[in-house]
């Protein structure tokens, strides 16, 4: 029953994972719902293909812990099993710790924008939507800053 709410535990950890907030120019979040924004239109001029870092929220070091001593603690008997229960919980949680950030790293824009004013503004996201030098968009900022550019279409104006 021990090894089964361990099992249940390290599930939950792992799906927490997939919950880490989003980069890209496509996605909002709660809190970003129904706020206003600035809007500002203009030409990208660069664009460089980057990575953003994955998460390091502490669940993959956790998880990986735990998994590592419940698979260490099956190891011999006595203090043999303590001793093999504390290596494999370090090393299950340096194992899941990258694991977290490789696991959450994304492939991102960063894109310079000539904005109709005259500025120049430069935008990291998520590498969703493809944007090209020339390209007319609109920058978007929250107002806690956050940034995004999205490709402008005259339609919708």
């Amino acid at each position: 029953m021990k090894l089964l709410r361990q099992i249940a535990f390290l599930l939950v950890i792992a799906s927490m994972a997939g919950c880490a907030s989003s980069r890209s120019s496509e996605v909002y979040s709660r809190d970003q719902a129904r706020r206003s924004q600035t809007v500002q239109t203009g030409t990208v001029e660069f664009v460089k293909n980057i990575k953003i870092e994955g998460t390091k929220s502490g669940l993959g070091t956790i998880g990986g812990g735990v998994a590592g001593g419940v698979a260490g603690s099956t190891i011999g008997e006595g203090k043999g099993s303590t001793l093999a229960a504390l290596g494999g919980a370090l090393a299950g949680a340096l194992i899941g710790s990258a694991g977290e950030e490789k696991f959450t790293r994304k492939d991102g824009l960063e894109i310079t924008v000539k904005l109709d004013n005259g500025n120049e503004v430069a935008v990291v996201q998520e590498a969703d939507v493809p944007f090209q030098v020339g390209d007319r968009v609109r920058v978007l900022t929250n107002s806690d800053g956050t940034t995004r550019v999205e490709k402008f279409s005259p339609i919708n104006s």
